[in-house]
């Protein structure tokens, strides 16, 4: 079967609300500084009402990928439930508007549409406060089968695997992708999705899962270690190729016994680092579906998650395309 899509991702379909705000603002609500949690729809509505003005930017981490993806040229598709509300209607006009082909239904009668709620301290740290709602409602009825068998890559993000239904969507995709001979691609997404499901992903990058993304933190949590030497020997033994991205310091893939090693790109100012690993993501896949090398990959997506810090929001303001001919041709 001819590919439809260069990636179809599945994840949560979240609309982000940004606002600055001292670190103090955090630490009187018991807050932890640069933690990713999740909260209650109560909870949800008091640190709400608490924040300062924000902006109201659509996000999700799979959703932030592939509108990366589509900024550069590539054919992405997303999968993730939003709700017949305000927030749902901006959300799929965003990543319908960004070049993502976006279908799934949005479900009525249910929870609200899921939203971040972000806090970004002066030194461009971001707290992320997420209210999944709606999201945790996708189910097996929402993929189209054809589409995922029509993508060259399956893209899947760690933080949907928690909620059980959306889960077994996730699975049913694999089974599909595997059958049609189509590549899986998994990214950790965080530190406390690893220590909630290392079993599971470790069974997924052994037996599943033919490209990963992770920091290096989520990468040593998945090993129990905090020598990322050890983690990498680990990592090299179950997964074709695994990609760890280090901040400032660039990343290094990983792919059978060879190791590239590439810097990060400087920037004059971090401004706000939410997205930078769905950016690297993105960056690096849509390079991947275009044929270039490994290293040149991670090149782009050290290009790509350089742009989107330098700005509020997970999503790119720049030309990516004219950023990356500049750097690599």
């Amino acid at each position: 079967m001819t590919a439809r899509n260069h990636v179809i991702a599945i994840g949560n379909a979240l609309v982000d609300v940004i606002t600055t705000a001292p670190p103090e603002f955090l630490s009187e609500r018991c807050i932890a500084k640069g933690s990713m949690r999740l909260i209650p729809a109560d909870e949800a509505e008091t640190l709400y009402a608490a924040m300062g003005s924000g902006r109201e930017i659509s996000g999700g981490s799979a959703a932030n990928t592939v509108a990366g993806m589509a900024a550069l040229g590539a054919r992405p598709a997303f999968v993730g439930r939003v709700a017949d509300d305000q927030l749902g209607a901006v959300f799929a006009h965003d990543i319908r508007a960004s070049g993502v082909s976006y279908t799934t239904a949005a479900s009525t009668g249910g929870a609200p549409t899921g939203r971040c709620l972000i806090v970004v301290t002066p030194d461009g740290d971001r707290t992320m406060n997420t209210y999944l709602g709606a999201c945790q409602e996708l189910s097996e009825a929402d993929l189209d089968a054809d589409s995922v068998a029509a993508s060259e890559i399956l893209y899947l993000e760690g933080y949907l695997w928690d909620p059980l239904v959306p889960r077994a969507a996730m699975k049913k995709a694999i089974a599909v992708a595997r059958a049609n001979n189509r590549k899986v691609a998994f990214t950790l997404s965080d530190v406390f999705c690893v220590e909630g499901h290392r079993a599971d992903f470790q069974e997924l990058l052994a037996s599943h899962v033919d490209l990963m993304f992770g920091n290096e933190h989520e990468v040593c949590a998945l090993y129990q270690t905090k020598n990322l030497e050890e983690a990498m020997a680990e990592l090299a033994k179950h997964t074709a190729i695994a990609v760890i991205t280090r901040s400032s310091e660039g990343a290094i893939v990983l792919e059978g016994g060879n190791r590239h090693v590439i810097s990060g790109e400087k920037v004059a100012k971090v401004v706000d680092s939410t997205g930078a690993g769905d950016m690297f993501a993105g960056g690096f896949m849509a390079a991947l579906v275009e044929g270039r090398s490994l290293p040149d990959c991670a090149r782009v997506g050290c290009i790509t998650a350089a742009e989107v810090i330098t700005h509020y929001g997970a999503r790119p303001e720049a030309d990516l395309k004219a950023l990356v001919k500049a750097r690599l041709g």
